[in-house]
């Protein structure tokens, strides 16, 4: 079957979990990535709205990996919370892929509707969790990237770039569009390649 692996895009391998080291981020912090330059922010939760498609209605979701938005296929929300009941089904607009199918699903296992926005966005061929929700909802599995880190064809205007590269310029794109809504500090683990230095990427 096909399955998520830990991909090292300096190296462009899989590596084993026990060839993962973590560095754990209690706070906002600038790294350096092999194949990139200059030094890129991990441990920052970013906020953006998707816009609810025939309506003025919008679904925000956060995310420490910004650019994986562009894999996503669905946002997820807890069937008990009377929030977003009335969007159940509804279809979302991509700001960047007008032509991506994405629609507001129920996920009572992923979502915890009293965490953040109690909204999940759903990257099933770039994050574990998503994997397990993709793999329950058959939805679709977009993968982003090409074996070295640059985003691929299925990334729309930000297809050639370097993936941390596109984290930054996305941001300022959502801003551009008024879709932007603010980020904040995020503990997180940081899986990173115990023989090249690189982040690594679930694919």
């Amino acid at each position: 079957s096909n399955r998520l692996v830990n991909w090292s895009c300096k190296l462009q391998t899989g590596i084993s979990d026990i060839e993962v080291e973590f560095k754990d981020l209690k706070a906002p912090t600038l790294l350096e990535v092999p194949g990139h330059k200059g030094k890129y922010e991990f441990g920052a939760l970013t906020k953006f709205a998707y816009k609810v498609k025939g309506t003025n209605e919008e679904i925000v979701v956060a995310t420490t990996r910004l650019e994986t938005m562009l894999g996503d296929t669905a946002v997820a929300v807890n069937s008990k919370d009377p929030r977003y009941t009335h969007l159940i089904g509804k279809e979302l607009e991509h700001p960047f892929i007008p032509e991506r199918k994405m629609v507001v699903i129920t996920d009572d296992i992923l979502v915890d509707m009293n965490f953040g926005t109690g909204a999940v966005k759903i990257t099933p061929a770039h994050d574990y969790n998503d994997y397990e929700c993709g793999t329950r909802h058959n939805l679709e599995f977009i993968n982003i990237l090409n074996l070295d880190g640059t985003i691929n064809e299925r990334g729309g205007p930000f297809a050639g770039q370097m993936r941390f590269d596109v984290r930054n310029s996305m941001a300022e794109e959502l801003e551009k569009k008024g879709l932007l809504r603010g980020k904040e500090p995020n503990e997180m683990r940081l899986g990173v390649c115990s023989r090249s230095g690189d982040i690594i990427e679930p694919m």
